[in-house]
């Protein structure tokens, strides 16, 4: 079994049967429904204004001198000795006057590009755990060849559109060149986008480069056509680290894409009031958004959130609660009012993949795309309050996802769907089984799930009796039997192959560098 998962690539076609898990094509999802608003104008304001109180009067502690030399040519007050920047409202309003309200990453398959911003909704890959975990092998540190397998099930599954930043950490690789690898994976095993690592400048400036030598096209060229992002995240309360800082610079001077996230949970990083987390959340989410401008104006931002509560028991994070749904959908509120496309999550904090990990998510998932998200982020995968991702939630996740995918579809409403001359063709108290109606739509009717099953039960029992979890191994395991690796030019291959040699050449001698 642990040959057969490890294999994956064209290897894994040998000897493959016909026929391959039934999901939905690859395309751009849109949202047509009205965002949810939960605050009226009067408390959104209320909220604005005790962010803009945060950013003057208490300020952001930032690690970086370079930062502090940004925002004091700015005109922000700056105390060197505390490395506190305070800002007033003008230099928000100001930012907020350049940055993009939508922008396209182009990875190297343009047939796979994705816009965010507007009605448009992307899921990405789970991203930076350390821990993995599958029925088959059970918990286990990340590793290279599973990281190289989650790629490879982002590339089969179509509802996956982007690759997080690492979603899994190999960590029997240096950490200081292990990006290296996972840069190289997501670029061979897959054909999608993906997130930079942004610890410092080095590792994002790795990413923008292996993704031009990709796409074919030089890094000037990728300015104006981005094809990597990243997540800056702040950490909460109220800081702003060095390596996090360069990271985002770099991104912003070549015009790659920033999202700021505050990773802001009630009662542990933020007061314990929804209130209070969101008007901190929003204080630190366009700090980083004033940032980004004042490097480059016009780089493309994305409104972070990832806000939730923990448990007051115990003090662990907690997902996919009510808190968390309602903070998603005000987030999204304040996005659309900085006229910024958002990023929130979909998280649990179940230890297993179980009924807890599939309420949870499909809250949060409610709450973000009831909030207008256009990235939910760690969509697919995700388990343990993040610090496992596992093979067999990434396919629930896909089932959610595609769930969601056709209830937002728009509905068809001509004359043949209302159905009157249906209707009128079968007798009061007969049935439309064989009604042409029916026998016309029978096989795209409705939405035909890939992990669900809706046997009966005595069916159900003879095929096995085999529950959602057990299903889903299954069908992850055939994934990476059907997995096909995407072409790549043998010269674009040599090419990234000679760049990665050369950067790991270069972090051996300096390993700071």
């Amino acid at each position: 079994m642990t040959q057969d998962r490890r294999g994956g690539g064209r290897r894994a076609k040998v000897g493959r049967g016909g026929g391959g898990i039934a999901q939905l094509p690859w395309q751009h999802v849109e949202n047509p429904y009205p965002p949810m608003q939960l605050l009226d104008e009067e408390r959104m304001e209320r909220l604005h204004d005790t962010s803009m109180r945060i950013l003057s009067e208490l300020g952001i502690r930032v690690m970086s001198e370079r930062v502090m030399d940004l925002f004091a040519a700015a005109g922000a007050i700056v105390d060197r000795e505390s490395k506190t920047i305070r800002i007033d409202e003008s230099l928000v309003t100001e930012a907020l006057r350049t940055v993009p309200s939508s922008f396209t990453l182009t990875s190297r398959n343009p047939g796979k590009q994705v816009h965010l911003g507007g009605n448009s909704l992307v899921f990405g890959l789970v991203a930076g755990p350390p821990n993995v975990h599958d029925r088959i092998n059970g918990r286990r540190q990340g590793n290279l060849a599973d990281y190289q397998n989650f790629i490879r099930l982002a590339h089969h599954f179509n509802a996956i559109h982007i690759i997080g930043n690492q979603v899994v950490a190999p960590m029997e690789l240096p950490a200081n060149s292990r990006h290296l690898d996972t840069y190289y994976a997501n670029l061979t095993l897959s054909d999608l986008s993906f997130h930079c690592t942004a610890i410092g400048r080095q590792r994002a400036m790795d990413g923008i480069n292996m993704m031009a030598i990709a796409r074919g096209i030089s890094v000037e060229e990728m300015r104006a056509s981005p094809g990597v992002t990243t997540i800056i995240s702040i950490n909460s309360p109220r800081l702003f680290d060095d390596a996090m800082a360069e990271g985002l610079i770099a991104m912003a001077e070549h015009g790659q894409p920033v999202t700021v996230t505050p990773f802001t949970l009630m009662g542990a990083m933020t007061p314990v009031t929804l209130a209070a987390a969101l008007c901190q959340q929003n204080a630190e989410a366009l700090f980083g958004v004033v940032l980004t401008q004042l490097v480059n104006p016009g780089t493309p931002v994305m409104y972070g959130a990832f806000t939730s509560n923990v448990d007051m028991k115990s003090g662990a994070p907690a997902f996919g609660t009510p808190e968390n749904a309602k903070a998603n959908i005000i987030a999204g509120q304040l996005a659309r009012r900085y006229h910024l496309p958002y990023r929130t999550s979909n998280a649990n904090a179940s230890n297993v993949v179980d009924l807890q990990a599939a309420y949870e998510t499909e809250m949060a998932t409610w709450g973000a795309v009831l909030g207008g998200a256009n990235l939910i982020y760690h969509a697919a995968g995700w388990l343990e309050g993040g610090l496992t991702a596992s093979y067999e939630k990434l396919v629930l996740d896909v089932e959610i996802l595609q769930n969601m995918m056709e209830f937002l579809r728009p509905l068809p409403f001509q004359e043949d769907d209302l159905g009157f001359e249906a209707i009128k063709s079968v007798p009061a108290g007969g049935h439309f089984f064989g009604a042409e109606h029916t026998m016309s739509r029978y096989t795209s009717a409705f939405y035909q799930p890939m992990l669900s099953n809706w046997q009966n039960h005595g069916a159900w029992q003879e095929a096995g009796g085999k529950d959602a979890l057990e299903r889903a191994t299954e069908l992850w395991q055939q994934a990476l039997h059907d997995y096909e690796e995407p072409v790549m030019d043998a010269s674009v291959r040599e090419e990234l192959d000679a760049y990665v040699a050369r950067r790991r050449e270069e972090i051996a001698a300096d390993p700071e560098g």
